[in-house]
């Protein structure tokens, strides 16, 4: 997910209470657990006029135990119009935005089985993609149509029904067949696999990815497109490029975006091998700002450098490259590759995401410009909520999951032996939840274990609290005392100064050698503050 200007855009608006709704949303309810999506086979034709879609859903699903009572996600206005399984229909039934399939017995463990769901409706209309998101029905500046969905927090059972919850993808890909008029170009994720005509000056163009995937990353893109591809030398072997872009920004678009190639380099070399291979990579021009559509990524930044021609560091440093292409192509990584199963974890995808771009920065211009990048962001954090949410009820935590989150990894970089060890930390991250879901404790449990220290005390001081440490200095006395106060019970983080002297405070006073009074200056790579105290 793409950020806000001048302020780090939460997905979602706090509230105070939640309803049956968002529990049965966020929630693997008795309805969900008994089954695990295989595969989706999804078609979907808009009606650009009418501002309404129809399609199917091929649900294809492993028994995990018996059940025979299963429930489907599609948000009002859209309708479930059937669902049948071996050519007999089930008994539907609906509450709100959830949907209930009866199936005639109880399926037995390890069976697998697919249903069919038609669908229809007027999708809700995305107010403000891609935070405020739905189907977009827009224009390019000729005037013709463009289309394409945004859905991230508010979900992909916003347009077609599927089983809306992170922790749960479809193991052997998916599919998707796009109804548009001929003329223009139809896009979605991984691989063009056919162009159909149906007649009537349209056409059928289907794609399928063959890696899992998050559902609120399936997407279609429909507009008036010029393509072009290149190939990528990687760790893996060729990776396939492949760039959809309004056909009136072709030239400038391959000009610009071979800012992809330098891109794929550093993050090969610090995450690891891209993820997805055999989908390939590819921008879309997107009639919003960004998205990380897997193997499918939205682009909305006009070719030029910067979030929208600014730089949300304020260093500089960010108006040397295009924001999102490194932020959203970083998702690849964390977010697709990694995904948290609740959407309360998102500081994984956006934290993680968020330093990909100081990543970036420091491959190309350096450490020290690299770290003036991410020390510039700490003017976006609020620190008005937790970055973690409350947990089964589909709600995110604070914005700050962005910037707040890299400051957070900077500082826990600056507790990782010197060398190599952090960056193969991030790719031995990767390589250890490969395609799988996670949740926040096992990605704060890997990274103990990779620094070698216990690094419990200061996840939940900066993911679960709104206060930033504070270094409390005295050298009133014969000698230098320091501790930590404004944090968790057992906050016991060292830092180091500018001299290189590391100190061990904890929530006691620490005392340095009586020769040792003067205030220290800390290095600036640890997202603390310093207080001079006296008595």
């Amino acid at each position: 997910m793409t950020l806000a200007y001048a302020a780090v855009a939460s997905l979602a608006i706090a509230q105070n209470t939640f309803s049956l709704q968002d529990t049965l949303r966020g929630t693997i309810t008795p309805e969900r657990s008994w089954w695990n999506v295989l595969r989706y086979d999804l078609t979907v034709k808009p009606d650009y006029e009418s501002k309404s879609i129809e399609g199917t859903q091929q649900l294809a699903f492993q028994v995990l135990k018996p059940g025979s009572l299963m429930q489907i996600d599609l948000q009002k206005p859209m309708k479930i119009t059937a669902a049948s399984y071996n050519n007999v229909y089930l008994e539907v039934s609906n509450q709100e935005n959830v949907w209930y399939l009866k199936f005639p017995e109880e399926f037995n463990t390890g069976d697998t089985a697919t249903v069919e769901l038609k669908y229809s409706g007027k999708p809700r209309v995305a107010r403000m993609p891609p935070w405020d998101g739905g189907w977009i029905w827009s224009t390019d500046v000729n005037g013709s149509p463009w289309m394409s969905v945004a859905c991230q927090g508010l979900g992909a059972s916003v347009w077609y029904p599927c089983k809306d919850h992170q922790s749960d993808e479809p193991d052997l890909g998916a599919s998707m067949g796009i109804n548009a008029p001929d003329g223009l170009s139809a896009v979605a994720n991984g691989k063009l696999k056919s162009k159909v005509s149906t007649g009537a000056g349209n056409t059928t163009w289907t794609w399928e990815v063959v890696n899992p995937i998050n559902s609120y990353n399936l997407v279609p893109y429909i507009g008036k497109y010029a393509n072009w591809t290149e190939t990528y030398k990687g760790l893996n072997g060729d990776l396939d490029l492949d760039f959809w872009v309004l056909d009136f920004n072709l030239e400038k678009a391959k000009e610009h975006f071979q800012e992809v190639h330098d891109m794929l380099g550093c993050f090969e070399h610090w995450f690891g091998p891209f993820p997805f291979y055999a989908d390939g990579y590819k921008l879309v021009q997107s009639p919003h700002l960004g998205m990380e559509h897997q193997s499918a990524i939205a682009y909305g930044n006009a070719f030029q450098k910067g979030y929208q021609g600014n730089d949300l560091s304020g260093s500089g440093w960010g108006m040397k490259w295009d924001f999102i292409i490194i932020h959203e192509s970083g998702h690849e990584w964390f977010g697709n590759n990694i995904t948290t199963k609740d959407i309360a974890d998102m500081w994984v995808h956006e934290g993680f995401t968020a330093y990909s771009e100081t990543i970036y920065t420091t491959c190309q211009y350096g450490v020290e410009a690299g770290n003036d990048y991410v020390i510039g962001t700490r003017s976006s954090i609020r620190n008005d909520r937790p970055m973690v949410g409350p947990y089964g009820v589909n709600h995110e935590g604070s914005g700050d999951m962005y910037y707040k989150g890299a400051n957070m990894l900077h500082t826990i970089r600056q507790l990782f032996p010197e060398g190599e060890s952090f960056r193969e930390m991030l790719v031995a991250l990767n390589r250890k939840f490969y395609h799988t879901t996670v949740t926040s404790a096992d990605v704060e449990e890997f990274m103990s274990t990779a620094a070698g220290r216990d690094l419990s005390k200061i996840f939940d001081q900066y993911l679960h609290t709104v206060n930033i440490p504070v270094l409390e200095c005295n050298n009133s006395g014969s000698s230098l005392a320091y501790r930590w106060t404004n944090v968790v019970q057992g906050f016991d983080m060292p830092v180091k100064t500018t001299d290189g002297l590391w100190l061990f405070p904890t929530t006691e006073w620490q005392f340095t050698e009586s020769e040792f009074k003067q205030i220290p200056k800390i290095d600036r790579n640890f997202y603390i503050e310093v207080k001079q105290v006296q008595g």
